[in-house]
């Protein structure tokens, strides 16, 4: 897949940190998109990571234009266009409201304000729709893409405390499911891949993190573990693989990918695995 280009939003760490050095691993090439400046040289310093397969950018994808020039600058620096987009930014509780592991009772959806509210659906919801719309055109001109969408369990998604997250990542979980139907049968496909539970992260609470340590059941997913099934889903091995969920914490190797495989949206009893032609 070295002639392969992917962009990976939220790229610069967490999750997208080690899905982009999973994909620069086997070949890809990758724009890996952040928002904080000092991320760039983290990145460039890890261990293993290609600096002519990789470009790290920082841009603020809620604004049209900053992402007309992802776009602009992973094609100068690669002379192609991207075949794979992983739209995993976002921002999360902490942001929202930094004591929320220090709280009996979380945030109420009537206590945050109006730019937390902005901030969170541009971030979450509006900058993965904003990249698609401009990915997919080029994808459909090729005949072969893959957009992946990172979004939440439902049970995060309507649990009460939860808004605005719940709600931004409910509007990413939905948008795939209409945009794997409307691109059935053009070699472009649209799936999800979740960690499936709370995730080691930067955006993730100190506390969370020490309560999960003291866990015989480990409460928080490792970055990592997003990587098994990220490079199933965007390899030749999908190509029938369109509008399904995939949950890290549910991801075995060696085990049928269709046994693990949920559709996506919103489904209260769901079956595993997909038809002939992929869409569930």
């Amino acid at each position: 897949m070295t002639d392969t280009i992917a962009i990976v939003t939220g790229g610069l760490r967490g999750l997208g940190r080690a899905m982009t050095i999973g994909l620069l691993g086997l070949g890809y090439r990758v724009t890996a998109v952040g928002h904080i400046k000092e991320d760039v040289a983290d990145m460039l310093t890890l261990a293993g990571v290609s600096v002519e397969r990789l470009l790290p950018l920082v841009a603020d994808l809620r604004k049209p234009a900053e992402c007309d020039r992802v776009f602009a600058e992973t094609r100068g620096r690669f002379g192609g266009d991207p075949g794979i987009l992983v739209n995993n930014a976002g921002l999360t509780f902490t942001f929202i409201d930094p004591t929320r592991f220090r709280r009996e009772q979380p945030q109420r959806f009537w206590e945050c304000g109006d730019g937390i509210i902005q901030a969170v659906m541009d971030t979450n919801y509006v900058a993965a729709d904003q990249m698609a719309r401009r990915a997919v055109p080029l994808m459909l001109r090729a005949g072969w893409g893959r957009v992946v969408n990172v979004t939440t369990k439902l049970d995060t998604m309507n649990r009460a405390g939860s808004s605005p997250y719940g709600p931004s990542k409910a509007a990413l979980e939905m948008a795939t499911e209409i945009w794997a139907k409307e691109l059935v049968g053009t070699g472009v496909t649209v799936n999800i891949v979740n960690p499936g539970a709370g995730a080691n992260t930067p955006g993730m609470a100190a506390e969370m993190r020490v309560r999960s340590a003291a866990s015989t059941v480990p409460l928080l997913v490792e970055p990592g573990d997003m990587v098994a099934p990220l490079l199933f889903v965007v390899s030749r091995a999908a190509d029938g693989v369109n509008g399904f969920r995939f949950d890290a914490n549910n991801w075995h190797e060696g085990r049928d990918p269709k046994t693990m495989a949920r559709p996506a949206g919103f489904v209260l009893h769901p079956e595993g695995g997909w038809t002939e032609g992929g869409q569930h």
